[in-house]
């Protein structure tokens, strides 16, 4: 049996996916990426904004008219299958089981024969890593328990589960054993990790002590997303005194104002910001940051819009993930009052974005030139001559080898020039 996974939103559907691909090969079922080849067709989808539901609406129509020709399985999953799962049964009766956040384990089982079922809790899969992968992610949480005013994750992805350590320990050294360069540990608020372990209380700094030392061919650690407001000094000093955690922080403010912020339910402030912001460069070597940042919120004034504007001044980012509100049906930011125009969130955003590039850009160049070890990802995409590296800091580095390198391999190169968002440059030695 062939089986194709098309997987849309974040990094944990796609590290779900990964997993439920793992299960379905070991069971002895094939992937295929042409839809008129499978016989089951997977679609993990995501609710965060409505252009992604609409874009899986589309899917749905195609799959409908392929299946007139074939027949196949088709399933959805995911936290748009959470979310409408009964208009997705009235409306789209190509498919075949609607498979919410909680059971996507049981989509095997499903394909298999079994009856469909629903887990109350979720649940853990016992490994997330894609067979002859150099990187890997490991969700080690699920869930929030924040509720931000403007989000949907807390309704389709439940309230926080923390992964136990035991099984962790026991996927890092899987990882190890595979020659994994480059890991990202993952959760909605990655940061507020809590476990415990032979008795003791262990949150996300006490979970990289203990898979730190266990770490020979994991070279990068990575982790998203985190919340400002559960960066403590433990966690901070912890990042600092490891090499093999990237200083490449990812730390998703969403707004510059406060009172915004506060609307947001986002438990934070401006200056509570700024200070973390402060503190995190005084105390690690080398930082470089990243954001998402939202505009056009709900009676967000044009001062506070430039408050955001010279927040990511502040910031200085060399990345940075930039919408506008988009309402979600079912959270308490789409009723607020104050709701501000399509065209008017656009311009603010084209503003935010054009600023944004003109930053990224100088950061950049001010870096130059500097040499770095990276993770080789393959070609580059124009010229096959050329590799294409990933280093610590997301930054990514076209450079020519005299010698034949693999995937995987890590190799010191020269950064010499910047083009577009990619370094170009040559190898050392």
């Amino acid at each position: 049996m062939r089986f194709l996974i098309e997987t849309y939103g974040c990094q944990l559907n796609t590290a779900e996916s990964d997993a439920i691909e793992t299960i379905l090969k070991g069971r002895g079922f094939e992937r295929t990426e042409d839809p008129a080849a499978a016989d089951a067709v997977i679609l993990n989808t995501c609710s965060v904004r409505r252009t992604a539901e609409n874009r899986i609406w589309g899917r749905l129509g195609f799959y409908a008219a392929e299946k007139r020709r074939h027949p196949f399985r088709l399933i959805v999953t995911g936290c748009m299958a959470e979310r409408m799962k009964d208009e997705l049964m009235k409306e789209a009766p190509a498919v075949d089981a609607v498979i919410g956040t909680n059971d996507k384990a049981e989509i095997p089982d499903i394909l298999l024969g079994a009856e469909t079922v629903h887990n109350d809790s979720y649940g853990f899969l016992s490994s997330y890593y894609k067979e002859g992968s150099w990187s890997s992610y490991v969700p080690i949480m699920n869930g929030c328990n924040n509720f931000c005013s403007y989000c949907i994750v807390p309704y389709v992805r439940g309230r926080e589960v923390s992964r136990p350590v035991e099984d962790i320990i026991s996927e890092i050294r899987l990882l190890e054993e595979k020659g994994v360069r480059d890991i990202t540990l993952l959760g909605q608020n990655v940061n507020s990790y809590a476990s415990s372990y032979k008795g003791k209380d262990i949150d996300l700094a006490g979970l990289l002590a203990l898979i730190l030392p266990m770490m020979d061919s994991i070279r990068f650690v990575r982790f998203e997303s985190p919340h400002p407001k559960d960066f403590s000094d433990r966690f901070i000093d912890t990042i600092a005194s490891s090499s093999r955690i990237s200083k490449h922080i990812h730390l998703p403010v969403q707004s510059g104002s406060t009172r915004i912020l506060q609307l947001m339910n986002r438990k934070t402030t401006r200056e509570d910001t700024i200070a973390l912001i402060r503190k995190m460069r005084s105390r690690i070597d080398g930082l470089t940051l990243s954001t998402d940042v939202m505009v056009g919120f709900p009676t967000e004034t044009e001062e506070e819009y430039g408050e955001t504007l010279s927040l990511m001044e502040v910031m200085g980012c060399t990345e940075a993930f930039m919408y506008y509100f988009n309402p979600r049906e079912g959270t308490r930011a789409a009723s607020m009052d104050g709701q501000i125009g399509e065209g008017e969130k656009i311009r603010r955003l084209e503003r935010l974005i054009d600023e944004q590039i003109r930053r990224q850009a100088a950061i950049k160049s001010s870096f130059l030139p500097y040499e770095a070890d990276v993770i080789v990802t393959g070609p580059t995409r124009d010229d096959r001559s050329m590799y294409l590296g990933r280093g610590e800091h997301n930054d990514f580095i076209a450079f020519a080898s005299d010698a034949p390198l693999s995937v995987g391999d890590m190799v010191r190169v020269r950064a010499e020039s910047l083009s577009g968002n990619t370094f170009r440059g040559s190898r050392i030695g």
